[in-house]
């Protein structure tokens, strides 16, 4: 398995792509607890605290694909890298600024949440093009991605406390986005980035969202996204029943450890078949992964079950990046991928606020059906739309994956390559 990885790195600008996406995205990853953790300082509520994290939030997921829009229009330098400016400087306004003009701190994080850029979208639109558009690598870099993905979100936490222990809540701000700025530098002065063109694309005001397929697939991983936010608030409420936060870092570390190995086995081979079909089954047993959650054993069973629970999460969104560039309308290929990043991240926000209540009025069994109801409900997406999604969009192939790459990946490869 590490060996399939290792080839891919060292495929030319791979490693570089890879790590200066994933240091990009730092600002993004640690957004929640760094906004958090300021606030506090400065003496705001926890409500204050969690409204601006939450306007973060809601101000990313609407930038992420009007950016991602304008990179498949304009291309990456001229759009990655001043957005990641213009969000970091959202930051050091509210750090200098403080939190003391509530107006002036939703401002500042609504700037930088808006102008978050969408490294993600962008990296995944380039590996056909930085790969030779071999469609096995690609697949495999998809399910490479998502893992790294479990890697910084894991890691981005620790490296908050550890600035703040270290500086400050401030610094740790303005440092976590100074890093994230040079991550974007790496990415957009690479030859891949500047060469790479999308598709032409047919003018239409709804972009990429006027695939069927891909708003099946968005449909679904609303409730995938939903399932993981109300976790996280799930997790608080078992750990406090027992023995405290040691209790839930180690439900949380083990939901990570359990999509990585999950995610590293995916990627290991070559699957046969269409992935529409393949993503049903993966996301039947996240599903049947989250239900055994409500069963709230005692702490070392529960760790087991958290990690057994996180093995399909990064499998299906490693497929779900597939599915994403074969129903993703020509030239709207990173718009599209953005999407699933909103998508997602609004389903968490949701699941975060439904897990509360959820705990208040039936306990903490009740917050982890949360979970395993959305995990249904996202199986059923994938289920009553199958024959939407069996068909891939406008001018994409069709046939499963062992005919080369697919409509859109061979366009983006093409694009760069003449652009070159």
């Amino acid at each position: 398995m590490a060996a399939g990885y290792a080839e891919l790195l060292r495929t030319r600008h791979a490693a570089r792509l890879l790590v200066g996406t994933l240091v990009g995205r730092l600002p993004n990853a640690t957004a929640p607890i760094a906004i958090v953790l300021f606030t506090r300082a400065e003496g705001g509520s926890y409500s204050l605290a969690g409204a601006l994290a939450a306007a973060y939030g809601v101000a990313n997921a609407v930038g992420q694909p009007l950016l991602g829009r304008a990179v498949d229009l304009f291309g990456q330098p001229r759009v990655q890298l001043p957005a990641a400016v213009v969000s970091a400087l959202g930051v050091v306004w509210l750090a200098l600024a403080g939190t003391g003009s509530a107006v002036a701190a939703y401002a500042a994080v609504a700037v930088a949440g808006l102008f978050t850029p969408p490294l993600e979208g962008g990296l995944r639109a380039l590996w056909p093009s930085v790969l030779g558009g071999r469609e096995e690598k690609v697949h495999a870099a998809y399910a490479m991605d998502a893992v790294a993905q479990e890697v910084m979100f894991t890691v981005g936490p620790l490296l908050v406390t550890l600035f703040v222990a270290l500086w400050s809540p401030a610094g740790a701000l303005l440092a976590l986005n100074a890093i994230g700025v040079l991550g974007a530098l790496s990415v957009v002065v690479s030859e891949p980035s500047r060469t790479w063109r999308s598709a032409p694309r047919e003018a239409h005001w709804l972009g990429a969202l006027r695939s069927r397929g891909l708003l099946a697939l968005l449909g679904a991983f609303f409730f995938v996204g939903m399932a993981l936010g109300s976790i996280t608030v799930a997790g608080v409420a078992y750990a406090d029943d027992h023995g405290g936060q040691a209790v839930y870092g180690w439900l949380m570390a083990a939901l990570g450890l359990g999509a990585l190995i999950g995610g590293v086995t995916y990627g290991a081979r070559q699957w046969a078949g269409a992935p529409e079909r393949r993503l049903r089954m993966l996301v039947a047993l996240l599903a049947l992964g989250y239900l055994p959650l409500m069963l709230t054993p005692g702490p070392v069973a529960m760790t087991g079950l958290a990690a057994l629970s996180g093995v399909f999460l990064a499998p299906a969104l490693a497929c779900a990046f597939i599915v994403v560039d074969r129903h993703a309308p020509a030239g709207t290929v990173t718009e599209a991928f953005s999407w699933l990043v909103t998508f997602f991240g609004v389903g968490a926000a949701i699941g975060t606020a439904a897990a509360g209540p959820a705990v208040e009025l039936g306990g903490t069994a009740a917050s982890f059906g949360v979970a395993g109801v959305a995990g249904v409900a996202a199986l059923l997406v994938l289920m009553v739309t199958q024959r939407v999604l069996a068909t891939a969009g406008p001018g994409r192939a069709v046939a499963g994956s062992s005919d080369g790459v697919s409509e859109g990946s061979r366009e983006v490869a093409s694009g760069a390559s003449s652009a070159g």
